[in-house]
């Protein structure tokens, strides 16, 4: 199994980058996640996000790559964007390809998880009032 795919991105994301590295003729299924920027949070609505990360994210985005990939034996790949989003943008695209439905879903899912636990990405969230808020700090 080659390394995950992990990585920061100032720019936009692809979604079929993250899904053609995961899959290949041994899977018959993949699970993409794809984080969306949307036009609301907590009743306030959102005009743009703005994702900021430490230095080191990145290796941090690779050890969860690395550790799911290791404990379920499954490809795996990661992308998360920084910088300025509007509604509609990705924010992150997860990836899981495995030979069945089943362990690919659950897989995707504790990427994700781990992702966002474990990744130091920090957002403001700007609200159409000119109000913001950091998120993840």
């Amino acid at each position: 199994m080659s390394e995950p795919l992990a990585r920061i991105s100032a720019t936009a994301l692809d979604t079929a980058e993250v899904e053609s590295f995961v899959g290949g003729p041994t899977n018959g299924a993949v699970v993409t996640f794809t984080g969306v920027v949307r036009n609301h949070d907590g009743g306030q609505p959102v005009s743009s996000l703005e994702y900021q990360a430490h230095p080191d994210a990145e290796r941090f985005l690779r050890r969860c790559c690395a550790e799911v990939a290791a404990s379920s034996g499954l490809s795996v790949a990661a992308v998360h964007r920084v910088g300025t989003l509007t509604v509609g943008d990705l924010a992150l695209v997860a990836a899981v390809a495995s030979p069945h439905r089943a362990e690919a879903f659950a897989t995707c899912a504790e990427l994700v998880e781990k992702i966002k636990h474990q990744v130091p990405i920090w957002k403001r969230q700007k609200f159409t009032d000119g109000e913001s808020e950091w998120v993840g700090l």
